[in-house]
C-alpha cells in the first residue's frame, strides 16, 4: 500500500509534478541506503563516507572550507577527520601556502579502496545517461544544480533556525 503524503497548503499539485516529487523522494531515500551500505562496507557512517567523497574530488582542503562544501558545523567536521584520520583515509597536513594552517588530504590508498564499489555503479549510470541526446542532458544538468543548491540553502535555514 502506498501512500503520498503532500503539505496541505500544496493542494493542487499537478500529477506529473507528483510523480517526479515522488521519485526524486525515492531517489534520495535509495541513495541514503546505498551510501550507507557503502559505508558499513568500509567501516564508516554515511556522512564521514560523503565528507570522504568531498575530499577525493576537491583534494586537500581546510576543515572550514570542507563545512563549507557540505554545509556541516565546523565541529562536526573537526569529528569527521578525525574519524577519518583514525580509520586511515586522510592525513592532516601542513598548508604549503601558509603554514599556520592545516589541511586534510584524502590517502590515495583509500580512495583505491573505494573505487572497486564504484566501478558497477558509474557504468550504470553512464548508460542511462547515453539515453538522452545533449540537450535533455543541459537540461537534467541545470536541474540537478538547482536541487543541489537549493539543499545547501535549506540546509543553512535549518541550521539558522535552531539558533534562534
Amino acid at each position: 500500500m502506498s501512500r503520498e503524503i503532500f503539505p496541505t497548503n500544496f493542494p493542487e499539485i499537478p500529477m506529473i509534478q507528483k510523480a517526479l516529487l515522488h521519485e526524486l523522494r525515492q531517489n534520495s531515500a535509495r541513495a541514503v541506503m546505498l551510501h550507507q551500505l557503502i559505508s558499513e562496507k568500509m567501516g564508516l557512517n554515511a556522512t564521514d563516507h560523503k565528507c570522504l567523497d568531498y575530499l577525493n574530488r576537491t583534494g586537500p582542503v581546510t576543515a572550514g572550507q570542507l563545512a563549507d562544501i557540505t554545509g556541516l558545523t565546523t565541529g562536526a567536521v573537526t569529528n569527521i577527520i578525525d574519524r577519518l584520520e583514525k580509520a586511515g583515509y586522510v592525513i592532516r597536513d601542513k598548508d604549503p601556502n601558509d603554514r599556520r594552517r592545516v589541511v586534510v588530504k584524502p590517502i590515495p590508498e583509500g580512495s583505491a579502496q573505494l573505487s572497486p564499489m564504484f566501478h558497477s555503479i558509474m557504468q550504470s549510470t553512464l548508460n542511462i545517461i547515453s539515453r538522452y541526446n545533449e540537450q535533455e542532458i543541459l537540461l537534467i544538468l541545470d536541474f540537478i544544480r538547482q536541487c543541489n543548491e537549493m539543499t545547501l540553502v535549506e540546509m543553512n535555514k535549518m541550521k539558522t533556525e535552531s539558533d534562534l
